[in-house]
């Protein structure tokens, strides 16, 4: 068993779940320091700082460890400095939930590349960098030597070679959803659930839905997910054109809540035009519902099992006409009392690889073949 140092920066949403889920069903041995979920920006400047301060007084008091993981929100070089002894020697995981490279923003001038060079100093400093999935790793990779070849000289472009060379894509886990009961009569009951930003395209899921009801197709919705100060307009008038039609709307704080609305929903939508990898497309499924996803990102990749055109009849074109389309002939197949929740069965089963019991054990030997690599 090994003794594993979680440094985590955002203690919150996906980086939460991951910790939690891997710590809780791991073999190993965890110590986690964390910091709330507050003020992302200032959390990449100041965590090394912060971190530092925590391990050194840790180390005064007799602790250590075999193997140090981290985020994407640490500036590891700077922490692995400011620690310095033997926690800077440690082997390091860096794990990419995100990256300040293609994270969405709505107006280029916007980036902060500052942040986006703390990631590429990171995967440099760490032994093993670690990506949600193949997507993100060649988008990451991709956009890293893009940005380096702007630069007016010295551009260190082997760092995209040296990067890559140590790069594994290691998927997140989920917990392990209850079994669905008995559906209750009613129309095609559908879920969309995301951060409500842009950058998951709302607009595209309510033009849908508004095709829908203009074809006078019944159906229930339900729009859930995180909501930060600033927010999409259109959830303003959605709520006013399908209010005798939603079922669950908003954030719920309470997971046993939102398990409600996936265990409650025939269909699970997503219309991202950004997804590293779609945790909420897998719990959905596991919990029952139909997946609809745009074929693009990292969807296709995730929803493959075989390599073959498994995937297919989960995927549409991503436009709002082809996710109408396809939302009808759903509706169609319910009302025939043809199973949904049957229809996704092998998809649902395939899936059952990113649940924490079976997932925890591939990362606890990623994580000790470091460890033995670098004695």
């Amino acid at each position: 068993m090994m003794r594993i140092l979680a440094l985590e920066p955002y203690y919150g949403g996906s980086h939460k779940a991951f910790l939690d889920g891997w710590s809780d069903t791991s073999r190993h041995d965890w110590t986690i320091l964390s910091l709330p979920p507050y003020k992302w920006k200032w959390r990449m400047r100041h965590a090394a700082v912060t971190f530092a301060e925590q391990v050194c007084e840790r180390l005064s008091q007799g602790e250590n460890w075999d193997v140090l993981f981290c985020s994407d929100m640490l500036n590891l070089a700077e922490f692995r400095g400011l620690a310095g002894g033997a926690v800077s020697t440690l082997p390091t995981i860096l794990y990419f939930h995100e990256n300040q490279f293609t994270y969405p923003v709505r107006i280029a001038s916007e980036r902060d590349y500052q942040l986006a060079v703390t990631n590429m100093t990171s995967a440099l400093a760490a032994q093993a960098v670690w990506f949600n999935s193949t997507f993100h790793k060649a988008s990451f990779l991709g956009a890293l030597e893009t940005f380096l070849r702007r630069m007016p000289d010295h551009q260190p472009l082997g760092a995209v070679e040296r990067i890559g060379r140590k790069s594994h894509v290691q998927p997140p886990g989920v917990r392990s959803a209850p079994q669905r009961g008995a559906r209750e009569p009613g129309p095609l009951r559908i879920v969309w659930a995301a951060r409500w930003e842009h950058d998951k395209n709302p607009e595209d899921f309510f033009e849908a839905l508004t095709i829908l009801k203009e074809r006078g197709i019944d159906f229930r919705v339900s729009a859930i997910g995180e909501q930060f100060s600033e927010r999409p307009e259109v959830f303003t008038w959605a709520r006013e054109a399908f209010a005798d039609r939603i079922d669950h709307w908003g954030y719920q704080k309470d997971h046993a809540d939102y398990l409600a609305a996936l265990l409650g929903a025939d269909v699970f939508v997503s219309t991202a035009n950004h997804e590293f990898f779609g945790l909420s497309a897998v719990e959905a499924t596991l919990a029952g519902a139909y997946p609809l996803l745009p074929k693009r990102l990292a969807y296709p990749e995730i929803f493959s099992f075989s390599g073959d055109n498994e995937a297919e009849p989960f995927l549409y074109d991503g436009s709002p006409k082809a996710l109408a389309h396809r939302l009808a002939a759903l509706a169609q197949l319910q009302a025939q009392g043809r199973s949904l929740f049957d229809r996704a069965a092998e998809m649902r089963d395939q899936l059952r690889r990113f649940e924490w019991p079976n997932l925890a054990p591939t990362l606890d030997d990623a994580a000790e073949a470091l460890l033995s690599h670098n004695q």
